[in-house]
Order: C-alpha cells, then sequence, then structure tokens
C-alpha cells in the first residue's frame, strides 16, 4: 500500500526539448510528492528517464512513489528500475549503486525537512534514480506501485519456469517488473490484487497505467497541453498548478450531478479523471493528439492500446457458487487465506455481522495468534463492540475493544481536503476512527468489504423487484400526504419508493437528495436534472459492484486506511470470487429473496447460528443528532458553511447553483424534525442531505484556496507549474 505519481512529457518529431530536468521541474514532483507521503511513511522514491521512440519522438517521464512497506522490506523499494541486458540477465538498479546528487545513475539523497505537523508522517530521505544517461537501446522496465498482489508467488514461479531470473527474495512489485516483460497489458489477466500501477517502458517509450477489477485503489489522470499527470491522490494533481478557475467544465457535470443526487462519482469535478477498473492504457504519443496507437514493445508488436477485463454474466455455470457447498467453501476459504501474507503485524476489524466473522474464522486456521479488534462508537445505539467481543470468543482470537477518540468536526476537514474530492458517505468518519485506532497495533487489516455488494446484503436488493413490478401502482401514491420527518420510518419508505417509480428506479433508491429535492436545491448550465443514470435494473448486485462499491465504499476505505498508512485487503475482492460471484444468479445468491442467504449457509459451517443470524446494522453514526447538538463541533461548522457569505465559491462560475434559500429550509426543517411537539409538515430529518451540502462547502472552499494559490504572484504559466486544460 502506498502512493504513486507520475509525468509524461511528450515532444512532437523534430522538435528540440529542453533538458530533461527542466521539461519536468524537480518542483513538480515536490508537489505530487507532498499530496501523497501519507500513504507512505516507511520511504520515499524517484525515477527519471528520457527515451526516444522509432518515429524520433522524445519521451521524458518521472515516477515518485511513497512506500508503506509491508512485503520484502529489504527488496520492494520504489520505483523499482529493471534493466535487462543483450544477453538476457538483468539486475535491479539502484539498490547497491548509490551515488551523490547529480550522478548520472544510481540512488541520490535528499535531506528531510524538519518535522512535519501532527499526524503528518515525518519525510524520509527522497531516494532518486536518474537513468537519463543511459544508451538508448537500453532495455528498461520501471515500475511504481501502489497496492499488492496476493498471488505474487505463483506468478514468480511461471514466469521463472519462463526463464525470468528474479533479483529479490519475495517482493511483489518484481513479479509486475518480470509480468510486463512476459505479458504487457494482458498482465492483468493474471493478477490477483488490488493495485494501482505506473509501468514505464523505455524501448517503446510509453508508459502504461494499470487498476485492479473491483477498483480498491484510485490513479487519477489529468492532460494539458504541456504533460500528462498521474497520481492517487487527487490533491496533488490540483496542487501541482491545475487551472481550477472552471471547476466543473460541461463533460464532467453529469458526473456532478450524479455527485449531488447520490454522494459519489466516477468523474470528479476536478479536471482530471479517474482510470476505470480492471483496464491497463498505455500514454497518448502527445498531448496534442487524441488516441494512441497500438504499443510496440519487445516481444508483443501487436499489443492493444488498451486491455479491460470483461465482467462474467449470471449463468449458473461451473465456475459459479452452488454447484456444491464443498466448492462454495473452497472459493471463500482461498480468498481469504490469500490475504494472510505479509512481513508486518496484521489483524481483522471485527464487526458484530457475519462479514468480518467469517473472514476472522477461517483466518484463525491458518493464523492461529490472530489480532482481532473493534472500536467502541460514541453513540450506545450504533455501538457493536459487544457482539464483535463474543464473536471473537467463539473463534478464539486475541481480541481488543478500541476507543475511537472521534473529533468529527475537525476530521471531516481534514479528511476532505486530504481526499481533494466532496465525498458524501458520512461513515467516512467512523472508518477513519477505525483505522487510526487500529493502526496502533497493526500495519494491515483484513476488512469485509465487498460481501454485500456481491452475495446481496442490503434491503434495496430485496425490494428492487417489488419496485420493477409494481411501478405503475407506485406512482399513484401521493408522496406530498406521507410523513417524512423520520428517515427510517415506514412513510418515509413508502415515500422514497414512489419517488424512485416516477424517477430513476433502482438508482433513486440510492440517492441522498431524490429527484424532487435535487431540483430543488441545485440548477446546473445545461444540464437536465431529471435525467437518471439508470432505470429499472434488473441485476441490482452487479450494479452495486459497478458504481457503489468503487465510487463510494472503496474509495471511503482507501481515503480513512491511507490517512494513517494502514493497509487494508478486502478478502471478498479475490479475483475468482468476483468471477464466480458474477456468474452465480441472483436466485442462488439470495434463495427465497434472504439477504446473503448463499453466504449465510456458507457461515454456518464456521460459525453458531445466533452469530450467523444477527441483525445488520450497517456502520453509521448519528450524523443528524449531532448536528443538532453540536457534538463535536459539528452543528458550528455546518452553520460556519451553509450560513456564510459564500458558502460555494467558485461554482457558480461553474455554472453550478445552489439555492440557498432551499439550503436554509433545510436547516429550519431539520432543527424542526427533532422536536416531537413540533407539527410533522413542518419538520424533516435532512441528515445526510445536510452533510452532502457540508462536504460540498468544505471541498469547493479548499478548491477555491488551490485555485487562488496557483494563480499567484508567478500565475499559472509560470515555468515551474504545469497548467491543466
Amino acid at each position: 500500500m502506498c502512493g504513486i505519481a507520475g509525468v509524461l512529457k511528450i515532444h512532437d518529431p523534430g522538435s528540440e526539448p529542453p533538458p530533461h530536468h527542466e521539461a519536468i521541474p524537480e518542483e513538480w514532483l515536490d508537489i505530487l510528492d507532498d499530496s501523497i507521503k501519507r500513504r507512505g511513511p516507511d520511504g520515499a522514491g524517484r525515477f527519471r528517464d528520457r527515451a526516444t521512440r522509432a518515429d524520433g519522438t522524445i519521451v521524458d517521464v518521472a515516477l515518485v512513489h511513497r512506500r508503506l512497506s509491508i512485503i520484502d522490506h529489504e527488496g520492494g523499494a520504489q520505483p523499482m528500475v529493471h534493466v535487462r541486458h543483450p544477453d538476457g540477465a538483468g539486475e535491479l538498479i539502484g539498490f547497491n549503486s548509490i551515488q551523490a546528487p547529480g550522478a548520472s545513475l544510481g540512488r541520490s539523497h535528499t535531506t528531510p525537512p524538519p518535522d512535519d505537523p501532527p499526524l503528518n508522517p515525518p519525510k524520509p530521505p527522497v531516494s532518486t534514480i536518474d537513468a537519463t544517461s543511459l544508451p538508448p537501446e537500453t532495455d528498461l522496465v520501471a515500475v511504481a506501485f501502489n497496492g499488492c498482489v496476493y498471488n505474487h508467488r505463483e506468478l514468480r514461479a511461471e514466469l521463472e519456469s519462463q526463464g525470468h531470473v528474479f533479483c529479490t527474495d519475495h517482493s511483489d512489485t518484481e513479479v509486475l517488473v518480470h509480468g510486463w516483460r512476459a505479458w504487457g497489458l494482458y498482465m492483468q489477466d493474471e493478477i490477483d490484487g488490488m493495485y494501482a500501477a505506473l509501468i514505464w517502458d523505455r524501448r517503446a517509450g510509453q508508459l502504461a497505467w494499470g487498476r485492479d477489477v473491483a477498483g480498491e485503489k484510485p490513479l487519477y489522470e489529468a492532460n494539458s497541453q504541456r504533460a500528462c499527470f498521474y497520481s492517487t491522490s487527487v490533491v496533488g494533481l490540483a496542487s501541482a498548478g491545475a487551472r481550477i478557475d472552471q471547476i466543473a467544465t460541461t463533460p464532467y457535470l453529469p458526473g456532478f450531478r450524479w455527485w449531488l443526487s447520490h454522494g459519489s462519482m466516477s468523474i470528479p469535478t476536478t479536471p482530471c479523471f479517474e482510470k476505470g477498473p480492471a483496464t491497463f492504457s498505455v500514454a497518448p504519443p502527445s498531448p496534442n493528439r487524441g488516441g494512441a496507437p497500438p504499443v510496440n514493445v519487445t516481444d508483443h508488436p501487436a499489443r492493444l492500446q488498451q486491455r479491460r477485463i470483461t465482467l462474467p454474466v449470471r449463468d449458473a455455470s461451473g465456475r459459479s457458487f452452488g454447484a456444491s457447498m464443498e466448492r462454495n467453501i473452497e472459493i471463500v476459504e482461498h480468498a481469504i487465506r490469500s490475504r494472510l501474507e505479509a512481513d508486518v503485524p496484521l489483524g481483522v476489524f471485527l464487526s458484530g455481522g457475519i462479514d468480518s466473522a467469517l473472514i476472522a474464522a477461517i483466518a484463525k486456521q491458518s493464523a492461529p495468534d490472530l489480532k482481532t479488534f473493534t472500536v467502541r462508537m460514541p453513540d450506545p445505539r450504533l455501538d457493536e463492540s459487544d457482539d464483535a467481543a463474543e464473536t471473537a470468543r467463539v473463534i478464539g482470537t486475541d481480541h481488543r475493544t478500541l476507543e475511537c477518540e472521534p473529533r468529527p468536526a475537525e476530521d471531516l476537514v481534514r479528511l476532505i481536503e486530504q481526499l481533494g474530492l466532496p465525498f458524501g458517505d458520512s461513515s467516512l468518519l467512523p472508518t477513519y476512527w477505525v483505522a487510526r485506532a487500529a493502526r496502533n497495533h497493526v500495519k494491515v487489516a483484513l476488512s469485509g468489504d465487498g460481501a454485500d455488494e456481491l452475495f446481496g446484503g442490503y434491503r434495496r436488493h430485496q425490494i428492487n423487484r417489488t419496485l420493477n413490478r409494481g411501478r405503475h401502482l407506485l406512482k399513484l401514491i401521493p408522496t406530498a400526504i406521507l410523513d417524512q420527518r423520520r428517515p427510517a420510518s415506514r412513510s418515509t419508505y413508502v415515500a422514497r419508493l414512489a419517488v424512485a417509480a416516477r424517477h430513476g428506479g433502482y438508482s433513486e433508491l440510492l440517492s441522498i437528495f431524490p429527484t424532487p429535492d435535487l431540483k430543488r436545491v441545485v440548477s446546473i448550465d445545461n444540464e437536465d436534472l431529471g435525467a437518471s443514470r439508470l432505470s429499472g435494473t434488473t441485476d441490482p448486485l452487479r450494479d452495486d459492484f459497478e458504481h457503489y462499491l468503487p465510487d463510494d465504499l472503496l474509495r471511503k476505505t482507501d481515503t480513512a486506511a491511507m490517512a494513517v498508512g494502514l493497509e487494508v485487503r478486502a478478502p471478498f475482492l479475490a479475483r475468482d470470487l468476483i468471477d464466480a460471484a458474477l456468474r452465480t444468479p441472483l436466485s442462488i445468491l439470495m434463495p427465497n429473496g434472504q439477504r446473503k442467504g448463499l453466504l449465510k449457509q456458507i457461515a454456518r459451517r464456521y460459525l453458531p447460528d445466533h452469530i450467523v443470524d444477527r441483525p445488520k446494522r450497517g456502520f453509521a453514526i448519528p450524523i443528524g443528532e449531532w448536528f443538532r447538538s453540536d457534538y463535536g463541533g459539528l452543528r458550528q461548522l455546518l452553520h460556519d458553511h451553509l450560513l456564510s457569505a459564500d458558502p460555494f465559491p467558485g461554482l457558480g462560475d461553474a455554472g453550478v447553483h445552489i439555492n440557498m434559500a432551499y439550503v436554509r429550509r433545510l436547516l429550519r426543517e431539520h432543527d424542526r424534525a427533532g422536536e416531537p411537539s413540533i407539527s410533522p409538515w413542518h419538520g424533516r430529518d435532512h441528515s445526510q442531505r445536510l452533510y452532502m451540502l457540508l462536504v460540498l462547502s468544505i471541498w469547493a472552499r479548499w478548491l477555491d484556496r488551490v485555485r487562488r494559490a496557483s494563480n499567484g504572484p508567478t500565475g499559472p504559466g509560470d515555468s515551474t507549474m504545469p497548467m491543466m486544460a
């Protein structure tokens, strides 16, 4: 688990480019590095190179890496740079050839800065490999990698059988080096892991990037007329001098509309975009020309420009769940055991539910001294620590209940500014508190992410069929006469169904701002807020896997864990388990409509019925009550933002107009909904809607500060600052 970033500068054929260090100034790399340092407190590395393509195009590249050391402490330093000699032998350069700054090849070091603020890990010495002076014909591959390849030992054995010679003892990063040489863009077909990777192939003069199939690890890109930028952090791309005076230009407005409705987005509103899951691509030949030709590199003259895994269809094949219980158990056990390798302390996040309990029960068989953790939540109604402790006693793990020490207002601002996106899921806060508490005891934690999306764990999965069948009748229900003061009440539930029937179908069930409320709170230039992304889906699990899981849950986990330097692994997102679950018919995953019915059948092999049958609580906080009571300063923060003179700086210039009169109405109604004596027609709980608007305001203010900084005295055209279109 690490942070990565890169810059690609492509000069047109026949041009006379400046020297490499002027083409990609060190200041750019410093800014990118600063934005990812929290993700990797254990090491810092950089790589520089210049290559000439067959058509005469000169390409400059620089990679930046921050390491959270988990596997092979001695051999896994990055960026990992491998040179293959004409006789077929190869070596990793930089590890045993440390030289002074300015040397032509090897690792040079810079002095770390003074102590950073609290919770900001000290910056380790930066190690740089400069390969610009190598002969043009040098066969070199460099990798900057974030994540973990869980089947790296199997892949290593396969590659060794093909003649590849490894230099490290058991580094999973080196598997990517040799895997690229052997399989190129098809390497993703072999990997079981969570990852975002940048791979530089010197002989081709090409930079490739890729992400895992579930989207566990982020990777963003921004292009300008001057360079292409890549990073695991939106903050790095924005802070590198992006021109953010146009926050959401026309191509990004649909993504912004989706965020306002649902709280997460596939396309951020900053002028960059996140690479889709399971994609390996190569950078375009020039930022001035669209598209990229087929890659021409060693052994693969016809390699495709892009490789995208096609997700399987539900067909009840022999590769799906349900063929036999023994086969089901085999898939789940292998998924969990494959996530247990680490050279650092490892534990399991244990809640009161079956997902984490099943992980812990199976992991305990391979790790007798397994540690499990739960965090005591500040609200007893949402605290699962007693249930988790009972589960731990049954399984026999070394269990601890930790105190979470919440600072809601302070933590929220910090997390949104570190993420650089207006993330609207309030469970980010408890996820962060759990990660922060656990980080004092372990460096790797297993979680149950993905189980609900793959096995049908949400109530909306059950009711989607009813929604589709009864849409015409539901449309007749007059929602105006229903009491919607309490979000969990039956009348609110019926109202949500009626709204979903009239508008977006399943997608409306996930919305925080249903379409009628969305139209009242915002208008976007040239955007139809009545248009929904989805309508009447027959496979809600698949839709959640492709959208809700990567855009919300996995982004939340990555943000919270990386803020404290903790690696979180999700066994339910193992490649074979995903493949089997997506192939399995819903009638098998949810027999008789039972949520996670198949997973519960598997869990009964390891856990007693009273644990398996516990009701699902979810991972939530009473954000609405905290807005009323000012718990942790949240009410003050909410009012300071939403009642300020300019709550959303810059959005109006981008064509996004917030109806502040309606926002003030939401504040009044929310307060009145907490007063039992008030008529329900004068109060309504707007917990998540107000949270979304608060997050939007925090993000807009941060982005405005970045924009102002990038348009400072030197201006965005300064030679040390890239300009983002």
